[in-house]
């Protein structure tokens, strides 16, 4: 089941999105999927007639994490990590498909990331990994913007991984997906840069949760950011970035000075 955050008419839906690529429809749900269940209404709209916004804006947090993935902890110069490394981004970040991402004017090396992110859906607190499945909405794809120059020279890294627009999130949610092994792939104005596979991430979907609700209390909405494949690159100017994570589908953005 796909879920969709979008806008027509000046009005805010959430939307269960049905039909193949290209045949999309998207039937409104009567309010919060979130608090009240997806309750699918009579009301639809042909995916080109609205404008789809990030599938959720957390309500407390994303969380970010670091060098889950062998390779690009090598490229980036950094051990491996032996156990998981997380990092926070506001929910300011956030931003939709086909949103454009403004370079902020105080960095001239901002990265892409192609990222699985999973959204949360009930409150948790301290969740062993078999019980993990029972704490998630879904799933979406991220893209994890960094700013390399500010995270070399910063003492934290809020700055580098949380400024305005470098967390967008989308098309929809996929509530029921397999994440052992997942196909990621990021092109840069239609050459691929990343390509990866979710089954070479060095701790699983299950493990990042639990452990990350060892630390925070999750809210419905916060979202798990879990890490990129090798590949990351600058960005500038005028780019189209897309990201593709099988089963889910495609972010689409295009970068702005």
């Amino acid at each position: 089941m796909r879920i969709a955050r979008f806008t027509v008419e000046d009005q805010l839906h959430f939307g269960l999105v049905e039909g193949g690529e290209g045949e999309e429809t998207l039937t409104v749900l009567a309010g919060d999927p979130f608090y009240m269940g997806v309750q699918p209404t009579e009301k639809t709209f042909q995916l080109e007639d609205v404008r789809l916004l990030s599938p959720i804006i957390p309500r407390s947090k994303v969380i970010g994490v670091a060098r889950n993935w062998h390779d690009h902890a090598k490229e980036l110069g950094n051990e491996t990590p032996t156990s998981p490394q997380f990092f926070l981004k506001p929910n300011t970040a956030v931003v939709g498909p086909n949103d454009p991402i403004s370079l902020p004017e105080w960095s001239e090396e901002v990265s892409f990331e192609g990222e699985l992110a999973v959204v949360i859906g009930r409150i948790a607190k301290s969740v062993p990994a078999e019980r993990v499945p029972e704490i998630i909405f879904g799933y979406t794809v991220g893209n994890d913007l960094t700013a390399r120059d500010a995270q070399k020279t910063d003492l934290q890294w809020a700055r580098a991984k949380g400024f305005d627009g470098s967390c967008p999130l989308g098309p929809w949610i996929e509530t029921d997906l397999d994440t052992d092994d997942l196909s990621i792939k990021t092109w840069v104005d239609g050459d691929v840069k990343q390509d990866g596979t979710t089954a070479d991430m060095i701790f699983s979907v299950s493990e990042l949760v639990s452990t990350i609700s060892e630390a925070f209390t999750l809210l419905p909405g916060d979202v798990i950011l879990t890490g990129t494949p090798a590949g990351v690159g600058l960005l500038e100017d005028g780019n189209e970035v897309e990201i593709e994570i099988e089963g889910i589908g495609s972010l689409v953005n295009t970068v702005r000075r």
